[in-house]
């Protein structure tokens, strides 16, 4: 299979934006819809909600434009509307949909700008495991964390959805 590592990489992001957009929907409804709920934040030092589903959607969707001969294109961070953050997730799973790239596209070198003319040069496999998905996974967390600390009624199971349709009862 040429393209098994790109589809694994596109169906772990396509299920964990998954399990964003189901913390949106949980949100939203704990909130009766008041959307104030994306300007809450951990730490005054930190990033609102609707900021961090920016950032955990730009991991995947600059996945996507890299593998397609693209620059990083963050999105907008202020995102202030439910119905902006649900467009942020469909449109990232939109271009991971349109991938068409070999898995060779992972041997490549990528280089990523930190700042300052600051940079670090990576392989494809490193530009993915080392720096995206890292940063996917905090960001994801971050949004989760600022949910269950707002009162929304989520837990484990609400974060780690992808398994649900994989547990049996024994008997």
């Amino acid at each position: 299979m040429p393209n098994q590592n790109i589809d694994l990489i596109r169906s772990l992001f396509q299920s964990r934006l998954a399990t964003l957009e189901h913390l949106l929907k949980l949100a939203q409804t704990h909130f009766c819809d008041d959307e104030s709920f994306l300007q809450k934040r951990i730490a005054n030092d930190m990033f609102p909600l609707g900021t961090q589903i920016a950032f955990t959607c730009n991991q995947p969707r600059n996945f996507a434009l890299w593998c397609d001969g693209k620059p990083a294109d963050n999105l907008d961070p202020d995102v202030t509307s439910v119905g902006q953050a649900y467009e942020h997730i469909a449109n990232t799973n939109e271009l991971l949909s349109s991938i068409r790239v070999e898995d060779t596209k992972l041997a490549e070198t990528t280089r990523i700008y930190s700042g300052e003319s600051l940079y670090i040069d990576f392989s494809g496999h490193a530009y993915v495991n080392d720096f995206l998905i890292p940063n996917f996974y905090f960001h994801l967390v971050t949004a989760y964390d600022i949910l269950r600390m707002a009162g929304v009624p989520i837990g484990k199971r609400d974060y780690m959805m992808h398994l649900v349709p994989l547990i049996r009862a024994e008997g």
